[in-house]
């Protein structure tokens, strides 16, 4: 980790008020490993930021940005010390960890959010230590070495599908695609599981046109679909949002999901 701070130095009439912002090094779970030689993600374990200043608050409090939902990603991006690594790039999981890294090294590790205890459904105002949360590395090999594209067995149809883990680029062309669907045909309902699935999956039983993966995917069977995204949740490399809890109401004790609240970027900081 590397920590540089330089503070306000003091030579009479004449001195300069200067801070070195500090900068660190972030794991990320997948440790470069689904990056191919094309991008300066590869085989890269970790990622240099800095931390975050007041300016980039600008950026979290813009609501241009908030509402073209790109604040967190142009946050992201300005924070990362090399310009050339790309956050489009990344699968979601290796953002995820360089954003609660973020908000540890910018308002501290302790985060106060609202949680519904899975045994009386009471809402509970829970303190959850974002330091302390673990992460999974890549478990699952790749069909080929630096390739985001993996193998699975549809369990009904015994199709054969090649898919892949999503990136941010990925997801922001799905949110986009919901905008302009639900402005077009104006209506509320989302069809979010179905687009992740024809965005990740890259070709089946040797198919990659995507008109035809699409037509697929609206028509297969649902338990095809449920095993197909439980085992890209359970396999992706991310640091899992799970925290121990005990229920003020009950005294249940249980995992939760750690929610991303608006909390999370917007905390109440009291002076």
């Amino acid at each position: 980790m590397k920590k540089t701070v330089t503070g306000p130095e003091s030579t009479g009439p004449t001195s300069t008020l200067t801070y070195e912002v500090p900068t660190q090094f972030v794991p990320i779970p997948t440790e470069g490993k689904l990056y191919g030689t094309d991008t300066n993600l590869h085989d890269l374990s970790d990622i240099e930021m800095r931390v975050m200043t007041a300016k980039d608050e600008d950026i979290l409090t813009s609501q241009a940005l908030i509402k073209k939902g790109i604040a967190i990603d142009r946050l992201l991006q300005n924070v990362i010390v090399d310009k050339s690594v790309d956050i489009g790039d990344m699968i979601r999981g290796d953002r995820d960890s360089l954003l609660i890294s973020l908000r540890i090294t910018g308002y501290g590790s302790e985060y106060e959010a609202k949680v519904a205890c899975p045994a009386c459904g009471s809402n509970v105002t829970e303190k959850f230590d974002l330091s302390k949360l673990p992460i999974r590395r890549l478990e699952i090999e790749p069909i080929n070495p630096y390739i985001n594209a993996f193998e699975f067995e549809l369990p009904v149809t015994k199709k054969n599908v090649i898919w892949k883990f999503l990136t941010c680029r990925d997801e922001n062309e799905i949110l986009e695609t919901q905008k302009r669907r639900k402005s077009a045909l104006k209506t509320d309902a989302d069809n979010m599981i179905t687009q992740k699935l024809i965005h990740s999956i890259i070709s089946i039983d040797g198919i990659s046109n995507k008109t035809q993966i699409s037509n697929f995917v609206k028509n297969m069977p649902a338990r095809d679909s449920v095993d197909l995204r439980t085992y890209m949740d359970e396999n992706e490399p991310k640091i899992l949002m799970l925290e121990h809890f005990t229920c003020d109401e009950c005294g249940e004790s249980a995992e939760v999901t750690v929610p991303m609240a608006v909390q999370f970027f917007w905390p109440n900081i009291r002076a």
